[in-house]
Protein backbone atom coordinates (compact mmCIF):
# COMPACT_ATOMS: atom_id res chain seq x y z
CA UNK A 1 0.00 0.00 0.00
CA UNK A 2 1.29 3.48 -0.84
CA UNK A 3 0.05 7.06 -0.95
CA UNK A 4 -0.24 8.66 -4.39
CA UNK A 5 -1.11 12.23 -5.38
CA UNK A 6 -4.39 12.41 -7.28
CA UNK A 7 -2.59 14.11 -10.17
CA UNK A 8 -0.42 10.97 -10.50
CA UNK A 9 -3.19 8.36 -10.40
CA UNK A 10 -3.73 6.22 -13.48
CA UNK A 11 -6.62 3.96 -14.46
CA UNK A 12 -6.09 0.43 -13.16
CA UNK A 13 -4.84 1.39 -9.70
CA UNK A 14 -6.89 0.01 -6.79
CA UNK A 15 -8.03 2.05 -3.79
CA UNK A 16 -6.62 0.73 -0.50
CA UNK A 17 -9.15 2.49 1.76
CA UNK A 18 -12.57 4.10 1.76
CA UNK A 19 -12.22 7.71 0.61
CA UNK A 20 -14.40 10.32 2.29
CA UNK A 21 -14.90 14.04 1.71
CA UNK A 22 -12.93 15.88 4.40
CA UNK A 23 -15.78 18.12 5.59
CA UNK A 24 -19.04 16.27 4.91
CA UNK A 25 -17.76 12.70 5.54
CA UNK A 26 -19.52 11.67 2.32
CA UNK A 27 -18.13 8.45 0.84
CA UNK A 28 -16.55 9.33 -2.50
CA UNK A 29 -14.94 6.01 -3.50
CA UNK A 30 -14.95 2.64 -1.68
CA UNK A 31 -11.96 0.51 -0.78
CA UNK A 32 -10.99 -2.03 -3.44
CA UNK A 33 -12.27 0.03 -6.39
CA UNK A 34 -10.37 -0.24 -9.67
CA UNK A 35 -9.80 3.36 -10.72
CA UNK A 36 -11.01 4.61 -14.09
CA UNK A 37 -10.67 8.03 -15.70
CA UNK A 38 -14.16 8.87 -14.41
CA UNK A 39 -13.39 7.94 -10.79
CA UNK A 40 -10.12 9.91 -10.88
CA UNK A 41 -12.09 12.91 -12.15
CA UNK A 42 -14.48 12.43 -9.21
CA UNK A 43 -11.54 12.72 -6.80
CA UNK A 44 -10.45 15.93 -8.52
CA UNK A 45 -13.98 17.31 -8.33
CA UNK A 46 -13.96 16.78 -4.56
CA UNK A 47 -10.47 18.34 -4.21
CA UNK A 48 -8.91 15.14 -2.85
CA UNK A 49 -5.14 15.72 -2.94
CA UNK A 50 -3.91 12.15 -2.43
CA UNK A 51 -5.15 8.64 -1.65
CA UNK A 52 -3.74 5.25 -0.65
CA UNK A 53 -3.64 2.60 -3.37
CA UNK A 54 -2.69 -1.07 -3.44
CA UNK A 55 0.72 -2.00 -4.81
CA UNK A 56 -0.87 -4.12 -7.54
CA UNK A 57 -2.83 -2.76 -10.50
CA UNK A 58 -5.18 -4.43 -12.94
CA UNK A 59 -5.82 -3.90 -16.62
CA UNK A 60 -9.03 -2.15 -17.57
CA UNK A 61 -10.52 -1.69 -21.04
CA UNK A 62 -8.59 0.81 -23.15
CA UNK A 63 -6.20 1.58 -20.31
CA UNK A 64 -3.15 -0.28 -21.56
CA UNK A 65 -3.60 -1.39 -25.14
CA UNK A 66 -1.06 -1.12 -27.93
CA UNK A 67 -2.81 2.08 -29.00
CA UNK A 68 -1.74 3.64 -25.72
CA UNK A 69 1.98 3.17 -26.21
CA UNK A 70 3.52 6.52 -27.14
CA UNK A 71 7.08 6.11 -25.86
CA UNK A 72 8.65 8.75 -23.66
CA UNK A 73 6.27 11.67 -23.29
CA UNK A 74 7.05 15.18 -24.44
CA UNK A 75 7.22 16.59 -20.89
CA UNK A 76 9.55 13.82 -19.75
CA UNK A 77 11.85 14.77 -22.60
CA UNK A 78 11.66 18.41 -21.47
CA UNK A 79 12.56 17.55 -17.87
CA UNK A 80 15.56 15.49 -18.94
CA UNK A 81 16.94 18.15 -21.27
CA UNK A 82 19.98 20.33 -20.64
CA UNK A 83 17.90 23.42 -21.43
CA UNK A 84 15.46 22.60 -18.63
CA UNK A 85 18.30 22.05 -16.16
CA UNK A 86 19.70 25.52 -16.95
CA UNK A 87 16.24 27.14 -16.79
CA UNK A 88 15.43 25.48 -13.47
CA UNK A 89 18.67 26.74 -11.92
CA UNK A 90 17.96 30.32 -12.99
CA UNK A 91 14.33 29.97 -11.90
CA UNK A 92 15.40 28.86 -8.42
CA UNK A 93 17.82 31.77 -8.16
CA UNK A 94 15.12 34.22 -9.25
CA UNK A 95 12.59 32.83 -6.75
CA UNK A 96 15.09 33.33 -3.94
CA UNK A 97 15.70 36.93 -4.96
CA UNK A 98 11.99 37.66 -5.44
CA UNK A 99 11.25 36.26 -1.98
CA UNK A 100 13.92 38.37 -0.28
CA UNK A 101 12.99 41.52 -2.18
CA UNK A 102 9.24 41.18 -1.60
CA UNK A 103 9.78 40.67 2.12
CA UNK A 104 12.05 43.72 2.33
CA UNK A 105 9.40 45.83 0.58
CA UNK A 106 6.56 44.65 2.83
CA UNK A 107 8.38 44.29 6.17
CA UNK A 108 10.98 47.07 5.90
CA UNK A 109 9.26 49.49 3.52
CA UNK A 110 12.26 49.18 1.17
CA UNK A 111 12.02 50.72 -2.32
CA UNK A 112 11.11 48.37 -5.18
CA UNK A 113 13.98 47.79 -7.59
CA UNK A 114 11.88 47.29 -10.72
CA UNK A 115 14.88 47.45 -13.05
CA UNK A 116 16.68 44.61 -11.27
CA UNK A 117 13.56 42.44 -11.11
CA UNK A 118 12.96 43.07 -14.81
CA UNK A 119 16.53 42.20 -15.75
CA UNK A 120 16.39 38.88 -13.89
CA UNK A 121 13.00 37.97 -15.34
CA UNK A 122 14.11 38.79 -18.88
CA UNK A 123 17.15 36.55 -18.33
CA UNK A 124 14.73 33.66 -17.73
CA UNK A 125 12.84 34.46 -20.92
CA UNK A 126 16.12 34.60 -22.85
CA UNK A 127 16.86 31.02 -21.74
CA UNK A 128 14.06 29.85 -24.06
CA UNK A 129 13.69 30.06 -27.82
CA UNK A 130 9.94 30.63 -28.18
CA UNK A 131 6.67 31.07 -26.31
CA UNK A 132 6.12 27.31 -26.55
CA UNK A 133 9.48 26.64 -24.90
CA UNK A 134 8.76 29.10 -22.08
CA UNK A 135 5.32 27.62 -21.39
CA UNK A 136 6.84 24.13 -21.37
CA UNK A 137 9.35 25.27 -18.76
CA UNK A 138 6.69 26.94 -16.60
CA UNK A 139 4.47 23.85 -16.78
CA UNK A 140 7.31 21.75 -15.41
CA UNK A 141 8.20 24.13 -12.55
CA UNK A 142 5.49 22.93 -10.16
CA UNK A 143 7.52 21.41 -7.31
CA UNK A 144 8.35 24.44 -5.15
CA UNK A 145 6.98 25.10 -1.65
CA UNK A 146 6.99 28.91 -1.92
CA UNK A 147 3.71 29.01 -3.83
CA UNK A 148 3.13 32.79 -3.65
CA UNK A 149 6.56 33.62 -5.09
CA UNK A 150 6.49 30.91 -7.75
CA UNK A 151 2.99 31.98 -8.77
CA UNK A 152 4.08 35.62 -8.97
CA UNK A 153 7.03 34.81 -11.20
CA UNK A 154 4.93 32.53 -13.40
CA UNK A 155 2.26 35.21 -13.84
CA UNK A 156 4.95 37.75 -14.71
CA UNK A 157 6.40 35.47 -17.39
CA UNK A 158 2.92 34.65 -18.72
CA UNK A 159 2.06 38.35 -18.94
CA UNK A 160 5.18 39.02 -21.00
CA UNK A 161 4.10 36.29 -23.44
CA UNK A 162 0.53 37.60 -23.38
CA UNK A 163 1.71 41.10 -24.32
CA UNK A 164 3.65 39.71 -27.27
CA UNK A 165 0.57 37.79 -28.43
CA UNK A 166 -1.31 41.11 -28.27
CA UNK A 167 1.45 42.66 -30.42
CA UNK A 168 2.44 45.14 -27.73
CA UNK A 169 5.82 46.87 -27.83
CA UNK A 170 8.84 45.56 -25.92
CA UNK A 171 8.39 48.35 -23.38
CA UNK A 172 4.74 47.43 -22.83
CA UNK A 173 5.60 43.72 -22.59
CA UNK A 174 8.17 44.46 -19.89
CA UNK A 175 5.63 46.57 -18.01
CA UNK A 176 3.05 43.77 -18.28
CA UNK A 177 5.65 41.37 -16.87
CA UNK A 178 6.22 43.63 -13.87
CA UNK A 179 2.48 44.00 -13.32
CA UNK A 180 2.22 40.21 -13.22
CA UNK A 181 5.29 39.68 -11.05
CA UNK A 182 4.17 42.21 -8.42
CA UNK A 183 0.39 41.66 -8.49
CA UNK A 184 0.17 39.41 -5.40
CA UNK A 185 2.55 41.17 -3.03
CA UNK A 186 -0.40 41.81 -0.69
CA UNK A 187 -0.56 38.04 -0.07
CA UNK A 188 2.50 38.42 2.16
CA UNK A 189 0.21 40.13 4.68
CA UNK A 190 -2.13 37.13 4.86
CA UNK A 191 -1.17 34.56 7.56
CA UNK A 192 0.53 31.42 6.21
CA UNK A 193 -1.93 29.32 8.20
CA UNK A 194 -4.68 30.62 5.92
CA UNK A 195 -2.74 30.55 2.63
CA UNK A 196 -1.56 26.97 3.23
CA UNK A 197 -4.73 25.63 4.84
CA UNK A 198 -5.52 22.24 3.26
CA UNK A 199 -9.28 22.44 3.81
CA UNK A 200 -12.02 24.89 2.95
CA UNK A 201 -11.58 28.43 4.30
CA UNK A 202 -14.06 29.81 6.79
CA UNK A 203 -15.96 32.97 5.75
CA UNK A 204 -13.70 35.07 8.01
CA UNK A 205 -10.55 33.51 6.54
CA UNK A 206 -11.78 34.11 3.00
CA UNK A 207 -12.43 37.76 3.84
CA UNK A 208 -8.83 38.06 5.03
CA UNK A 209 -7.59 36.63 1.72
CA UNK A 210 -9.80 39.08 -0.19
CA UNK A 211 -7.95 41.97 1.48
CA UNK A 212 -4.72 41.22 -0.38
CA UNK A 213 -5.41 43.43 -3.44
CA UNK A 214 -6.05 46.45 -1.22
CA UNK A 215 -3.04 45.64 0.96
CA UNK A 216 -0.84 45.33 -2.10
CA UNK A 217 -2.01 48.70 -3.39
CA UNK A 218 -1.28 50.29 0.00
CA UNK A 219 2.25 48.83 -0.06
CA UNK A 220 2.79 50.41 -3.50
CA UNK A 221 0.98 53.67 -2.81
CA UNK A 222 4.08 55.74 -2.06
CA UNK A 223 6.49 53.73 -4.19
CA UNK A 224 7.94 55.35 -7.30
CA UNK A 225 6.58 52.78 -9.75
CA UNK A 226 4.28 52.82 -12.78
CA UNK A 227 0.59 53.38 -12.02
CA UNK A 228 -0.31 50.24 -14.01
CA UNK A 229 1.67 48.14 -11.50
CA UNK A 230 -0.26 49.70 -8.63
CA UNK A 231 -3.57 49.22 -10.41
CA UNK A 232 -2.78 45.59 -11.24
CA UNK A 233 -2.17 44.84 -7.57
CA UNK A 234 -5.50 46.47 -6.71
CA UNK A 235 -7.65 45.28 -9.62
CA UNK A 236 -6.47 41.79 -10.62
CA UNK A 237 -9.53 40.21 -8.96
CA UNK A 238 -12.00 42.63 -10.57
CA UNK A 239 -14.15 41.15 -13.34
CA UNK A 240 -15.73 42.87 -16.34
CA UNK A 241 -19.27 41.92 -15.26
CA UNK A 242 -18.79 43.57 -11.86
CA UNK A 243 -18.59 40.26 -9.97
CA UNK A 244 -15.02 40.75 -8.72
CA UNK A 245 -13.46 42.44 -5.71
CA UNK A 246 -12.55 44.60 -3.85
CA UNK A 247 -14.57 47.34 -5.62
CA UNK A 248 -16.88 45.42 -8.02
CA UNK A 249 -15.56 47.46 -10.95
CA UNK A 250 -17.01 47.04 -14.45
CA UNK A 251 -15.00 46.55 -17.64
CA UNK A 252 -14.33 50.17 -18.56
CA UNK A 253 -13.18 50.93 -15.00
CA UNK A 254 -10.50 48.24 -14.88
CA UNK A 255 -6.89 49.01 -15.85
CA UNK A 256 -6.04 47.20 -19.14
CA UNK A 257 -2.88 45.70 -17.64
CA UNK A 258 -4.91 44.44 -14.67
CA UNK A 259 -7.23 42.70 -17.16
CA UNK A 260 -4.24 40.84 -18.57
CA UNK A 261 -2.92 39.95 -15.11
CA UNK A 262 -6.36 38.65 -14.08
CA UNK A 263 -6.37 36.09 -16.90
CA UNK A 264 -2.76 34.95 -16.39
CA UNK A 265 -3.36 34.82 -12.62
CA UNK A 266 -6.36 32.50 -12.87
CA UNK A 267 -4.74 30.28 -15.50
CA UNK A 268 -1.58 29.73 -13.48
CA UNK A 269 -3.43 29.30 -10.17
CA UNK A 270 -5.81 26.68 -11.56
CA UNK A 271 -3.07 24.69 -13.31
CA UNK A 272 -0.91 24.64 -10.15
CA UNK A 273 -1.16 22.44 -7.06
CA UNK A 274 -2.81 24.14 -4.11
CA UNK A 275 -3.07 22.90 -0.49
CA UNK A 276 -6.81 22.29 -0.95
CA UNK A 277 -6.72 20.63 -4.42
CA UNK A 278 -4.43 19.11 -7.05
CA UNK A 279 -3.47 20.93 -10.23
CA UNK A 280 -6.20 21.03 -12.86
CA UNK A 281 -5.53 19.92 -16.41
CA UNK A 282 -5.01 23.01 -18.64
CA UNK A 283 -7.84 21.85 -20.92
CA UNK A 284 -10.27 21.85 -18.00
CA UNK A 285 -9.16 25.39 -17.19
CA UNK A 286 -9.60 26.41 -20.84
CA UNK A 287 -13.09 24.89 -20.72
CA UNK A 288 -13.96 27.04 -17.69
CA UNK A 289 -12.70 30.14 -19.50
CA UNK A 290 -14.81 29.23 -22.55
CA UNK A 291 -17.93 28.88 -20.41
CA UNK A 292 -17.65 32.14 -18.47
CA UNK A 293 -14.75 34.04 -20.01
CA UNK A 294 -16.59 36.43 -22.32
CA UNK A 295 -18.69 37.73 -19.45
CA UNK A 296 -16.01 38.00 -16.78
CA UNK A 297 -12.98 38.94 -18.90
CA UNK A 298 -12.44 41.40 -21.72
CA UNK A 299 -13.06 39.47 -25.00
CA UNK A 300 -10.19 41.17 -26.82
CA UNK A 301 -7.81 39.74 -24.21
CA UNK A 302 -9.29 36.38 -23.26
CA UNK A 303 -9.78 35.17 -26.84
CA UNK A 304 -6.17 35.92 -27.78
CA UNK A 305 -4.86 34.29 -24.61
CA UNK A 306 -6.84 31.08 -25.01
CA UNK A 307 -6.08 30.61 -28.70
CA UNK A 308 -2.34 30.99 -28.16
CA UNK A 309 -2.25 28.89 -25.00
CA UNK A 310 -4.09 25.97 -26.55
CA UNK A 311 -1.92 25.98 -29.68
CA UNK A 312 1.16 25.38 -27.54
CA UNK A 313 -0.23 21.95 -26.58
CA UNK A 314 -0.32 20.56 -30.13
CA UNK A 315 1.85 17.45 -30.17
CA UNK A 316 1.57 16.86 -26.43
CA UNK A 317 0.74 13.43 -25.02
CA UNK A 318 -2.53 13.35 -23.03
CA UNK A 319 -4.64 10.89 -21.06
CA UNK A 320 -8.37 10.84 -21.84
CA UNK A 321 -11.13 10.29 -19.29
CA UNK A 322 -11.56 6.68 -20.46
CA UNK A 323 -7.90 5.93 -19.73
CA UNK A 324 -6.62 5.93 -23.31
CA UNK A 325 -3.43 7.82 -24.12
CA UNK A 326 -2.85 9.76 -27.31
CA UNK A 327 -1.38 12.86 -28.88
CA UNK A 328 -3.06 16.21 -29.65
CA UNK A 329 -2.94 16.73 -33.41
CA UNK A 330 -5.57 19.39 -34.16
CA UNK A 331 -7.18 22.34 -32.32
CA UNK A 332 -10.85 23.06 -32.89
CA UNK A 333 -11.19 26.86 -33.00
CA UNK A 334 -14.90 26.63 -32.19
CA UNK A 335 -14.19 24.57 -29.05
CA UNK A 336 -10.62 25.16 -27.91
CA UNK A 337 -10.86 22.76 -24.97
CA UNK A 338 -11.93 19.89 -27.26
CA UNK A 339 -9.09 19.11 -29.70
CA UNK A 340 -8.59 16.04 -31.88
CA UNK A 341 -6.42 13.35 -30.31
CA UNK A 342 -4.59 10.63 -32.24
CA UNK A 343 -4.59 7.22 -30.51
CA UNK A 344 -2.62 4.72 -32.54
CA UNK A 345 -4.18 4.81 -36.02
CA UNK A 346 -7.43 6.37 -34.76
CA UNK A 347 -8.41 10.03 -34.49
CA UNK A 348 -10.77 11.04 -31.69
CA UNK A 349 -12.53 14.40 -32.19
CA UNK A 350 -13.46 15.49 -28.68
CA UNK A 351 -15.79 18.16 -30.09
CA UNK A 352 -17.95 15.25 -31.32
CA UNK A 353 -17.17 12.74 -28.56
CA UNK A 354 -18.63 14.89 -25.78
CA UNK A 355 -18.53 12.02 -23.27
CA UNK A 356 -14.71 12.20 -23.36
CA UNK A 357 -12.39 14.85 -21.92
CA UNK A 358 -8.66 15.36 -21.53
CA UNK A 359 -7.74 14.43 -17.97
CA UNK A 360 -4.02 15.06 -17.96
CA UNK A 361 -1.12 16.26 -20.08
CA UNK A 362 1.70 13.71 -19.69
Amino acid sequence: MRRVYTSELIPGMITAEDIYHYSSNQLILPKGLVLTGQSITRLNDYSIISIRVEDDTVSIPNASTNDNYVGETYFKQIRSSQEFTKFKKKFQEEISEVKDHFNDVVRKNAPIDVDNLMEKSLALINETHSSVDLLDMIHNMRDFDDATYVHSLNVGLLCHLFAKWLRMSDEEANLAMMCGLLHDIGKLMVPDAILKKPGRLTPDEYEQVKEHPTNGYIVFLHQNIDIHIKNSALMHHERCDGSGYPMQLKSEQIDPFAKMVAIADVYDAMTSVRPYRPALCPFKVISVFEEEGLQRYDPKYILVFLEHIVNTYIGNTVRLSDGRIGKIVYINKEALSLPTVQIGEKFVDLAKERNLTIEEIL
